[in-house]
């Protein structure tokens, strides 16, 4: 159905939460176009977007709010919750709103809509929750999901998500102009990766085919992943860089980032390179076994790493967020 025509009269409603974070604004086209009523919860006008001929409804409010929670599910065939925390001062903060908020949510879906399916974007992350405050939570919010709706939840796991509109991977684009550009992990280290309107294109089979109460990992077709030179050759070539020379970047001076990062949370900076983001960083296996990809009959990866990088690069630059 074209997005212009706006949904069907009889089209099913999904609820979505963080529609206007980076995902959820490839999100909620690529529900559209599929047919889906698409009802968003948010705090204010979602500015930047060209959602006018889509029909979105907008219930206003956010995650703490009882009535918001209910006008946003009421009736609702599927709900997509996407919104979450990235950075945070504290533990606590993360807790507040990828475990608390993810309960209240869940007991709002289990009291006004029963046998309504639910899709909980988590993240890779999660599958280490040792590593950090963040991915302790996320685990926490995947937890609390599974056990309140049980097989009527589905988890959802993308690797580390790129493209256009993404300000975390705009950083391997911008190291990638320096006169060498520095490789971050060690050689061992293994990421894998997922383009936004390659997951998108997967949320949307995952309706379709419905939830069984699971954990799957969305990546691209490479789920060994890719070694930090490989990433880095990837945002230099798409730059027109191909030539580019490379050097490892020593970890005390990641190390030292992250300290001044530390610091800088302490005096309310949200910086992403603390100590914890830096354990992240620094994992050596982001990989994919076989048996936690997702997998749908319909649904592949179109976007290479190449590919996707340079689809990445040609947006930041028209965005103005890259120079040419």
């Amino acid at each position: 159905m074209p997005p212009e025509a706006g949904p069907a009269a009889n089209a099913p409603v999904v609820a979505v939460t963080g529609a206007t974070g980076f995902i959820g604004r490839h999100l909620v086209p690529a529900l559209a176009r599929a047919g889906w009523q698409v009802r968003i919860l948010v705090r204010r006008d979602p500015a930047g977007t060209d959602w006018r001929d889509l029909g979105i409804e907008s219930v206003a409010g956010d995650l703490r709010d009882r009535e918001a929670r209910r006008q946003l599910v009421r009736g609702a065939d599927a709900v997509v919750h996407l919104a979450g925390l990235i950075k945070a001062p504290d533990t606590a903060g993360y807790m507040a709103v990828n475990r608390d908020a993810t309960r209240a949510l869940c007991e709002s879906i289990r009291e006004h809509t029963a046998d309504c399916p639910a899709f909980y974007i988590s993240s890779l992350a999660a599958r280490e929750p040792a590593l950090s405050s963040y991915a302790a939570s996320k685990r926490a919010g995947e937890d609390e999901m599974l056990h309140i709706l049980g097989a009527k939840a589905e988890v959802l796991r993308p690797a580390a998500v790129y493209g256009p509109g993404d300000r975390e991977t705009l950083i391997f684009f911008q190291l990638a102009r320096l006169a060498r550009v520095p490789l971050l992990g060690s050689d061992r280290a293994r990421i894998s990766v997922i383009q936004v309107e390659d997951l998108c294109a997967a949320i949307v089979s995952a309706l379709q085919l419905g939830p069984h109460g699971r954990v799957s990992t969305i990546c691209d077709a490479r789920a060994e992943g890719y070694c930090w030179r490989e990433l880095m050759q990837a945002a230099a070539a798409a730059i027109g860089r191909a030539d580019a020379g490379y050097f490892r970047l020593p970890p005390a001076v990641l190390q030292g980032l992250a300290l001044i990062g530390d610091i800088g949370h302490r005096f309310g900076s949200h910086q992403m390179l603390g100590s914890e983001k830096l354990r992240e960083l620094l994992f050596e296996d982001w990989t994919v076994p076989v048996e936690q990809r997702f997998t749908a009959p319909r649904w592949q990866a179109r976007f290479a790493l190449a590919d996707g990088f340079a689809h990445a690069a040609a947006w930041y630059r028209q965005a103005g967020w890259l120079a040419a």
